[in-house]
């Protein structure tokens, strides 16, 4: 039994006496310890060892002690499975050398056996919760269909990501049969994520707000909820959509336990826009925790009498900023334990 388990109470909807908190990206950039073992490992190394993944998802909850942890990895190891290449570079992000943009490029990409390709993560995982002891709930991760195809299809970040759009404009047919490839291996592969040890899992859809409503609903959403629809059968599933308050409704529709809001959706209007009956979470601005801590400290108890206390998990907009003070984080993490007293 897990001695803290108000995360998964607030997934189910159950009344708290005060709501959860995590931080995206939590595992990561801004802890001093993070950084050292960065300098020791380069980025995929530390994905794919196991006992790395694992020491660098704990290390959050020995320094600031949010409510839940989430495993250190990166939404590119899918496609990496997938047999698309994938290098990290630095100051650049994800690169991917050979971008597919042809048929016959899709064709090549493969549905995995998610043991033989990712078994280093749920290796990671049960060494994770081993670490862990029962002290919080872990969540697993992967990024949207929507999200992968942006990488692979782009070859890197972008502001728009105006390539992706144009082949699924102009080649709609490879386009949904590479999305269609995505969501079947990262449903095989959060499924063996729940059987490894997750509590939870969370998509994210980075990019989900660089569509229109109508091109979101072919191209995101009813990938997302495909991936939604097996996976609410055997865990909560959290959705976050950046800048995707337009989908709110059709997301609060679905079997998705939660639904990630961004720092642009006020939490009323997210609250109308989802349908007022769904645990929403997030949204305060990553940027806001370079604040003075006493003002993160109020803004973080406005932010929960706007959410309200029940149905919420007290979490960012989006990740954690690399260059956010530890004693701001932690500030973040304790004014939501302060919160009612």
């Amino acid at each position: 039994m897990l001695k803290n388990d108000l995360f998964l109470k607030a997934l189910k909807g159950e009344t708290v006496q005060r709501p959860p908190v995590w931080m995206m990206r939590q595992a990561g950039r801004y802890l001093p310890e993070f950084r050292e073992l960065r300098d020791k490992y380069d980025f995929f190394t530390r994905c794919e060892t196991p006992e790395l993944a694992a020491e660098i998802t704990v290390q959050p909850i020995r320094r600031i002690a949010p409510d839940a942890a989430i495993l250190f990895s990166d939404i590119l190891v899918v496609p990496r499975a997938m047999g698309i290449h994938v290098e990290l570079k630095d100051n650049l992000g994800p690169i991917i050398p050979d971008p597919i943009r042809t048929m016959e490029q899709v064709n090549q990409v493969f549905v995995p056996d998610v043991n033989e390709t990712l078994g280093y993560v749920f290796d990671a995982v049960k060494l994770t919760k081993e670490m862990l002891n029962d002290e919080v709930p872990l969540i697993g991760f992967a990024g949207s269909p929507w999200t992968i195809f942006c990488y692979a299809v782009e070859g890197k970040g972008s502001k728009s990501f105006d390539t992706a759009k144009g082949f699924c404009f102009s080649n709609p047919v490879a386009a949904h049969t590479l999305l269609q490839k995505i969501t079947d291996t990262t449903i095989l592969y959060l499924k063996e994520k729940v059987k490894s040890g997750v509590n939870a899992v969370q998509i994210f859809d980075s990019w989900g707000g660089m569509l229109s409503p109508v091109d979101y609903q072919e191209f995101s959403w009813k990938y997302i909820n495909q991936i939604v629809d097996v996976l609410a059968e055997i865990t909560p599933v959290i959705v976050f959509g950046k800048g995707c308050w337009f989908a709110l409704g059709d997301m609060g529709k679905s079997k998705a336990s939660a639904l990630g809001v961004d720092w642009t959706c006020s939490a009323r209007n997210a609250r109308y826009l989802s349908g007022g009956n769904i645990t929403l979470q997030g949204n305060f601005d990553p940027s806001r925790l370079l604040s003075p801590i006493p003002t993160i400290k109020k803004m973080v108890h406005e932010m929960i009498d706007e959410f309200g206390k029940d149905k919420y998990i007290v979490n960012l907009g989006h990740g954690i900023l690399p260059n956010i003070p530890v004693d701001h984080a932690k500030a973040f993490i304790d004014a939501v334990k302060e919160y009612g007293n």
